[in-house]
């Protein structure tokens, strides 16, 4: 059986609370979920779903690559949404992170978000590649 193994890196936002950016087990990663956060100064990104949006898939980029993968390895989202309204909005600045064939995918929209931010995702993560 493979060991645990904690991903971290500098360029995607510290944990907020008890959790890890990210766990390995063999070739699968388990992302915690991204909030949109500036990974330098750790606040929030204000402004539009569409801002928020790119900062959260620039967080999940960076964390993909400190597990040595990218984000076409990805094949599972949870999307979560302050605003189902805003679904189609996510699925434009998704297009522009992913290509087909997509990851499978989940929106949920909540009452609420840690930061009153209005997005967060997490993912799961399959290496294939020998470098992953």
């Amino acid at each position: 059986m493979s060991k645990k193994q904690v991903v971290h890196t500098a360029l995607a936002p510290q944990a907020i609370g008890p959790y890890s950016q990210a766990v390995r087990i063999g070739d699968t990663v388990y992302f915690s979920g991204q909030i949109p956060l500036d990974p330098q100064t750790m606040t929030v990104v204000t402004g539009s779903i569409t801002q928020q949006a790119t900062q959260v898939f620039k967080n999940l980029t960076a964390v993909a690559e400190a597990a040595g993968g990218k984000l076409s390895d990805i094949v599972k989202l949870t999307i979560f949404l302050t605003d189902l309204s805003e679904f189609s909005t996510v699925n434009d600045v998704m297009m522009q992170y992913f290509q087909a064939p997509y990851p499978a995918r989940t929106t949920i929209e909540v009452s609420a978000l840690p930061k009153q931010v209005n997005i967060e995702i997490d993912a799961v993560m399959v290496c294939l590649q020998e470098f992953c």
